[in-house]
């Protein structure tokens, strides 16, 4: 490394600490408002899907839903997902209030968000199956999946409340 560059990597650092923490409150409450739009659309999405399994292909009914399901998914799921994880590491490294080396509860609700990140782009899967009429999922399977995210919610709202 060149010298003094590890100084500059630590007045950057700091000063990015000092501009976080003074918006944290700020970061945290989008962050919030985020989160709780992504888990709607979770939540949301697989019971649209048990839907769309009893209406006939083609039919009006099922484009209809075609709609609802695209809009939901690229409008307001993505979007909220992608501000989640943005504003959460931001709170994380801008505060460096986490320390990686050591394993705490942070680890377990950051795999869980993987999780529900892994989740979303199934579900992104299925919407596609869809539209192209391509489905071979049963409703009861989607009224199963529909539980996923409300588990893992509520491990997360654990985790970070209790810090176990």
């Amino acid at each position: 490394m060149l010298p003094g560059l590890s100084s500059v990597f630590v007045a950057a650092a700091s000063r990015m600490v000092e501009f976080v923490g003074s918006f944290y409150l700020w970061l945290k409450a989008f962050h919030i408002v985020a989160v709780i739009s992504w888990m709607a659309g979770l939540l949301y999405l697989p019971r649209l899907f048990v839907y769309h399994c009893e209406a006939e292909p083609g039919s009006i009914q099922s484009e209809t839903f075609k709609v609802m399901e695209r809009r939901l998914l690229k409008a307001i799921m993505t979007p909220a997902m992608v501000v989640s994880w943005i504003l959460g590491l931001a709170m994380v490294v801008g505060t460096g209030a986490f320390e990686w080396t050591v394993v705490n509860w942070f680890h377990f609700k950051l795999a869980l968000v993987v999780v529900l990140t892994g989740f979303h782009w199934l579900l992104g899967r299925h919407v596609y199956a869809f539209s192209i009429d391509q489905n071979q999922v049963t409703g009861r399977t989607f009224r199963i999946l529909n539980e996923v995210p409300t588990v893992i919610m509520i491990a997360v709202v654990i985790l970070v409340v209790v810090k176990p």
